[in-house]
């Protein structure tokens, strides 16, 4: 999957965004982070990328995914251009 086609701060597949992006402050479609992680312009969570990986993790267990998953999607997000 290319970068194009992921979240660049969660690593989430774009194609499974519901909004399918985020958005920036003038209201535009952003195609670089998806409705999760960007809205208005602004980052929907602030933190260190440690503290966003947990984030995410719990995120993912409770939308029905194993521990093991969430931890295996998530290894990938200090590589994301966000967190560069």
């Amino acid at each position: 999957m290319k970068s194009s086609e992921m979240c660049q701060s969660c690593g989430m597949p774009l194609a499974k965004d519901p909004q399918h992006g985020g958005t920036n402050a003038d209201g535009s479609k952003n195609e670089k982070y998806c409705s999760y992680c960007y809205q208005q312009g602004k980052f929907s969570f602030e933190g260190t990328v440690k503290e966003f990986q947990a984030h995410c993790r719990q995120k993912m267990v409770e939308g029905g995914h194993s521990r093991f998953v969430a931890w295996l999607f998530t290894l990938a997000i200090p590589r994301l251009d966000r967190w560069k």
